[in-house]
């Protein structure tokens, strides 16, 4: 019993002194005494930074001109000049349709035409001199105004046969071979003009405000990594939605190397608002309860600060108060650092710091 007596007392008294007594870099009033072994630390020095107030969102690459080729008439296809990719101009002949038919239809008309053209000059001499009547006149040029307009339908459906690019664009892929029989429902291939794309995509209506035509915009694919394309906003609808509580929003990226193809899923930064701050590391932070605290060095030791963050980007963040341009932040080693404690700096800020470099230090270290 006086055994165990005995291992009690000792072991409570250890606890009390393990609690009470103050630590070897400390004294008791809780400052550090002089002579103390610094703590290694890292820092970085606050700057001042450009901030971006910007808002994602997600849409689907189309092009400026889209559309289905399709031949307005029925046939087989005589000439077929499509490849798959190329780059075409407006007037373009994509293919031809046989076109024997039309060719004698319009001959045909032709002849009529100058026969009724014939017919005319004749009666408009002979009207001069009373041979025939005015009716028959009226009735020769009316039948040369049929005959024009026969020719001119005549030339309209041969004209149907060739089928031409609307606009400058690029040819999609065909299924489509020479000699093959189509109607007015067989897509031979698809043009996209890909000068420009639109990238359709929807916004919060919170931001409704903050978005104007013109406004700049950039866009990333997981098929470009590292590249970055720039645009505008080029609409932006009247309504929101009344479901998802959202607009639509309409840009344009330009597209000169035609990198970008239709249908491509891509995200879209809005910059809604820039400024400039002081920002740190949010590595440096110290969040104590509601508090937040940086340790900044002065005179070779590390000084806590209640400070006020706002904006973060990028592992980086925004000090609204507590701290200035220039100071040098503990980035690293915050929680070994104390408040008035020496540090031994590990890295030179951009700056300078204000305390003892990592060689001074270190031989300090070793004669002690």
């Amino acid at each position: 019993m006086i055994v165990l007596i005995i291992a009690g007392l000792g072991f409570g008294g250890y606890e009390l002194y393990r609690t009470y007594a103050p630590q070897p870099d400390e004294a008791a009033d809780g400052r550090p005494q002089r002579g103390s072994r610094p703590v290694t630390v890292e820092v970085e020095t606050a700057e001042v930074a450009t901030l971006e107030r910007k808002v994602e969102a997600v849409g689907t690459t189309r092009a400026l001109q889209s559309v289905d080729i399709v031949p307005s008439v029925e046939g087989r296809i005589t000439e077929f000049d499509i490849v798959p990719g190329a780059e075409v101009k407006a007037g373009t002949v994509l293919a031809r349709l046989d076109d024997e038919i039309e060719t004698a239809t319009l001959e045909e008309a032709k002849a009529t035409l100058e026969e009724k053209k014939s017919a005319l000059s004749r009666a408009q001499t002979l009207i001069q001199s009373n041979t025939i009547s005015q009716a028959s006149l009226e009735q020769l040029r009316s039948g040369n105004a049929v005959a024009e307009a026969a020719v001119a339908r005549a030339q309209r459906q041969l004209a149907d046969r060739t089928i031409r690019a609307p606009f400058d664009g690029v040819l999609g892929i065909t299924s489509i071979d020479l000699g093959a029989r189509v109607d007015t429902g067989t897509v031979l291939t698809t043009l996209d003009d890909l000068s420009e794309v639109e990238i359709e995509f929807r916004l919060p209506e919170t931001v409704y405000g903050q978005i104007s035509r013109g406004q700049a915009i950039e866009a990333t694919s997981a098929a470009f990594p590292g590249r970055r394309f720039t645009g505008q906003v080029e609409a932006i609808d009247s309504r929101i939605d009344q479901s998802s509580r959202s607009f639509r929003v309409r840009a344009r990226l330009p597209n000169p190397d035609r990198a970008l193809p239709v249908g491509m899923f891509m995200r879209l930064d809005l910059n809604l608002a820039s400024r400039t701050g002081v920002v740190v590391p949010e590595e440096a932070l110290l969040v104590q309860g509601p508090a937040t605290y940086l340790y900044v060095v002065e005179d070779g030791k590390s000084v806590q600060r209640r400070v006020e963050t706002g904006q973060r980007v990028e592992g980086r963040v925004e000090i609204v108060e507590g701290v200035s341009e220039g100071d040098v932040i503990v980035s690293r080693g915050i929680q070994s650092a104390r408040d008035g404690a020496p540090v031994k700096i590990l890295n030179a800020p951009a700056s300078g710091a204000t305390g003892p470099s990592a060689e001074s230090s270190a031989a300090e270290e070793r004669r002690s």
